[in-house]
């Protein structure tokens, strides 16, 4: 399946353009999978030992980047009486398992699932290893686990899909399912131009040898359409299930509701909050529920995460509406885009007080461990200085910025730099585009270094626009520009700089005095 682009019945798209060209015929069928390509399987298994559902029988080589696990499928358990090396086509039995009462059952490397039911597994654990993603706004001030759930809601161009594009791009995931549910044709056909041509920053290969597209553009139908995000979440599953970090986008979740809405319509159904279905609750619910960290099925331990990330396109950027709503009821984080961010062209245009995480203490712990406890104390005070910039901000404009004093002007100094420098990124340039957690934690050290040195030396009385004005300050901004093997050196001569630069100008000061 990887590196395939589907419809939202698992229909393979490239396909189906060539047996009916730009628009699907009417009751055109074509089979998910290749059924006469061979496949070398690799088993892992012997002959006579006991298995059940959920162990893995063996491997197969999908792609460079990916292992392909075939497991026993659900329901059955017994002993293998057969299994065998070699090339098979996915209809071919590759082992048959005989159970307490004798019966054989024939295993072949195909599968089926519906793909309205949640796969089994052991049990769902707590997810709490942070899925790094490089953006620094996201993996600094709101982060998300593996196994987690998030929303992104967002006005149109505010920049949901380029969000996503750069968190299926960097994010530490071993697998990407794409959801392309009802947007436009021109902005799914720019992902599907685009993600072939993508390099994978793990192999060096194309990043769609371990990506699945399902591609539902507004003019298909709505039963594919609405049926595109259970297809997405079921593939997930199953590569969760072979053990690994699954990251599932959905852009969007509100295009698929509008399915829901229009099939409900159709079905005569009782309509609830603005002609949506009275269920759109409990559906979105059943959507987001089948992410998680789970014990997956088999007799050796084996943990999977899928972690589920829905765009959500309200009109206007209303997130009153019953989609975002029913949506922020169940996940735990909420990437809020703002309009008037992605007009200034700050990206990403997540807005840093309306945003939040809940899952920021498990990821406390987890940071502590992987860079330090002081990196979570850093964070908050980082939060508080732009949560104090928005306050000053409505002073500044009501008496002018003469009017506030000192230190608070420092704090809106500061306050810039966070939010240009540090939470602002560039996804087209090749070092700004990701950050590595150790990069981070520099940037936002010396940001908060600079604003204690800073406010030291106004306190003994230097000059506000001097100290401002000081050249390391400009090299601070310049920072996030430094490839990630240049970081140490970097940020050690800026702290010796502003150390310098800083003693320089409180020993002015006296001499002055």
């Amino acid at each position: 399946m990887l590196a395939t682009i589907y419809d939202g019945i698992q229909r393979p798209l490239e396909k189906l353009y060539t047996l009916s060209g730009k628009n699907i015929e009417r009751g055109i069928e074509v089979t998910a999978l290749d059924h006469q390509k061979k496949w070398k399987f690799n088993p892992m298994v012997k002959k006579g030992q006991e298995v059940e559902q959920g162990d893995i029988l063996g491997y197969v080589q999908e792609t460079p980047a990916v292992t392909c696990k075939v497991m026993v499928p659900y329901g059955i358990k017994g002993t293998i009486k057969e299994i065998n090396q070699g090339e098979y086509t996915i209809e071919e039995t590759i082992a048959i398992i005989v159970d307490s009462k004798n019966k054989e059952h024939k295993v072949s490397m195909l599968q089926k699932w519906p793909v309205r039911k949640a796969r089994p597994y052991h049990k769902k654990l707590n997810p709490d290893t942070m899925l790094v993603t490089g953006q620094r706004v996201v993996d600094t001030f709101f982060p998300i686990t593996k196994g987690g759930t998030c929303a992104i809601p967002g006005a149109f161009g505010s920049g949901k899909t380029v969000l996503q594009h750069q968190l299926a791009k960097w994010s530490d995931a071993d697998i990407i399912i794409y959801v392309g549910c009802g947007e436009r044709g021109n902005e799914m056909t720019e992902v599907l131009s685009e993600f072939p041509s993508l390099t994978d920053p793990r192999t060096g290969d194309s990043l769609m040898n371990r990506t699945v597209l399902i591609a539902n553009t507004s003019d298909m139908p709505v039963a594919a359409r609405e049926a595109s995000i259970y297809t997405g979440i079921t593939i997930a599953e199953y590569y969760r299930d072979m053990g690994y970090n699954v990251a599932l986008m959905a852009d969007s979740t509100s295009r698929w509701a509008e399915a829901l809405r229009e099939m409900s319509g159709r079905l005569e159904e009782m309509p609830g909050e603005e002609g949506y279905p009275a269920y759109l609750g409990s559906r979105i619910a059943e959507f987001y529920e089948r992410a998680g960290k789970v014990d997956c099925l088999g007799k050796e331990e084996r943990i999977g995460t899928l972690t589920a990330i829905g765009a959500v396109s309200p009109a206007g950027g209303d997130i009153s509406e019953p989609v975002s709503q029913g949506s922020l009821r169940i996940v735990k984080v909420f990437w809020g885009l703002d309009a008037a961010l992605a007009a200034k062209r700050h990206f990403p245009s997540v807005n840093w007080l309306t945003s939040y995480s809940l899952y920021q203490e498990k990821i406390d712990k987890w940071t502590g461990e992987k860079l330090g406890k002081e990196f979570s104390q850093m964070r908050k005070e980082a939060m508080k200085i732009l949560q104090e910039e928005a306050s000053l901000q409505e002073i500044v404009q009501l008496v002018g910025l003469d009017a506030v004093s000192a230190q608070d002007r420092l704090t809106l100094e500061i306050a810039r730099i966070i939010r240009e420098d540090f939470l602002g990124q560039n996804s087209f340039d090749e070092v700004d585009t990701y950050t590595s957690l150790e990069k981070q934690k520099r940037m936002i050290t010396v940001i908060l270094t600079a604003y204690h040195k800073l406010q030291e030396a106004i306190e003994k009385g230097m000059d506000l626009e001097e100290t401002i004005s000081l050249p390391f300050i400009a090299r601070i901004g310049k920072a996030k520009l430094i490839p990630e093997q240049e970081v140490t050196k970097e940020f050690n001569e800026i702290e010796n700089q502003m150390q310098e630069q800083i003693a320089n100008l409180e020993e002015k000061g006296a001499k002055t005095v």
